[in-house]
């Protein structure tokens, strides 16, 4: 990790000049070339003023290696998903990802599904009807986990609701080891989505029975990686194309 690239990349993504960022500063422009040759560390007041500056957390500027972020991401797609029947949970609890993930995975054996198809696509997303009061006084969030169940497999196997998505557009990225900063590294993909969507003149579109936006987490080549889905209004485009099947 160098500080020093991770302020010369976020100064450079910005479009400031080292001179516009010294006086934001209210150092000399020889300061921030040294800042950023890591020649000489900024100042605690300096550091804070600077994640200010680049809209960034402080612990990502100091700790993650920014200036690779471009390899992290993946290019955003359009892809359309076809309608699917899925099966699915949500909990409330402080940590609600492994704890719906661990429920869902034992449904999955008891079900009879991960007979019928070992690799069951497993997608999430967060619940977003859990009282502030819940969040605030005991640290509850809400997440979802739900099975794409495949073509041809029933069950009556209780503890969970069954529901169907219908076909639909969505943009996509995919993020390479999405953990190794989490707070950082996938909300900033969905900020790039966002982005992407604005440029191109897509935008969200809430709609019955389609799921606004959720997560895929997968192995690949040894890599953890993470699929973001964000539905966009029904497009016609050459490069969308089904993905599942």
């Amino acid at each position: 990790m160098s500080l020093g690239k991770n302020i010369q990349y976020l100064r450079k993504q910005k479009k400031i000049t080292q001179e516009q960022l010294a006086e934001m500063m209210s150092v000399s422009r020889q300061t921030i070339s040294k800042w950023e040759t890591d020649e000489i560390i900024p100042e605690l007041d300096k550091l804070v003023a600077l994640s200010d500056v680049f809209s960034c957390k402080l612990d990502d500027l100091v700790k993650e290696d920014m200036h690779n972020r471009d390899e992290v991401y993946s290019e955003i797609i359009v892809k359309k998903v076809k309608a699917f029947k899925m099966a699915r949970y949500v909990m409330l609890t402080p940590n609600p990802e492994d704890d719906v993930n661990f429920y869902m995975e034992n449904w999955a054996r008891r079900s009879g599904l991960l007979d019928f198809q070992p690799d069951a696509m497993r997608i999430g997303w967060d619940f977003p009807f859990a009282i502030s009061e819940l969040q605030n006084r005991f640290g509850l969030r809400g997440y979802v986990a739900a099975y794409i169940l495949p073509e041809g497999f029933e069950t009556s196997c209780p503890g969970v609701e069954f529901a169907v998505q219908n076909e639909a557009d969505y943009a996509v990225i995919t993020i390479h080891d999405p953990f190794a900063a989490a707070s950082g590294r996938i909300p900033n993909a969905y900020k790039k989505i966002m982005e992407f969507l604005q440029a191109n003149g897509f935008r969200e579109k809430p709609k019955k029975d389609i799921l606004s936006c959720f997560e895929h987490v997968y192995e690949k080549e040894r890599i953890t990686c993470m699929d973001v889905y964000i539905h966009v209004d029904s497009v016609s485009r050459t490069d969308s194309f089904t993905y599942f099947s």
